[in-house]
């Protein structure tokens, strides 16, 4: 029997042709966690605007995942700006390990790392 469907990358974003699809990942699983904080705090959207610095469409395209204006940096302030803790650790990546550095953003609510290669494609 043929398959009719292509099996994905582990990327949507890579499946999708996104350019450079690992910061993409990042940047997702970042403002994820920020949308998830500012949903469980039961934030408007101006008081998210207020608490971030930033205006209230802002908020809005981060909340309908419109990251194209938000650097890794910029979404890691948000973190702090929340009260939220961000743990750095770099660690050599062990030649027979994996082909990609790695990103890994850990959601201590759900007690698990989400994962996004950064680097080339």
């Amino acid at each position: 029997m043929k398959k009719h469907y292509a099996e994905g990358s582990g990327n949507l974003f890579a499946d999708l042709g996104v350019g450079n699809p690992r910061e993409a990942r990042a940047k997702a699983d970042l403002a994820h966690r920020i949308v998830d904080i500012i949903e469980s705090r039961k934030l408007t959207q101006v008081q998210a605007a207020k608490v971030l610095g930033v205006d209230q469409p802002k908020i809005s395209a981060l909340m309908r995942g419109r990251l194209t204006d938000f650097s890794i940096e910029r979404l890691l302030r948000f973190l702090l700006s929340l009260g939220h803790d961000v743990h750095i650790t770099v660690t050599a990546r062990p030649r027979s390990d994996r082909k990609q550095p790695t990103l890994h953003v850990y959601e201590a609510a759900k007690g698990r790392f989400r994962t996004a290669a950064i680097g080339r494609r």
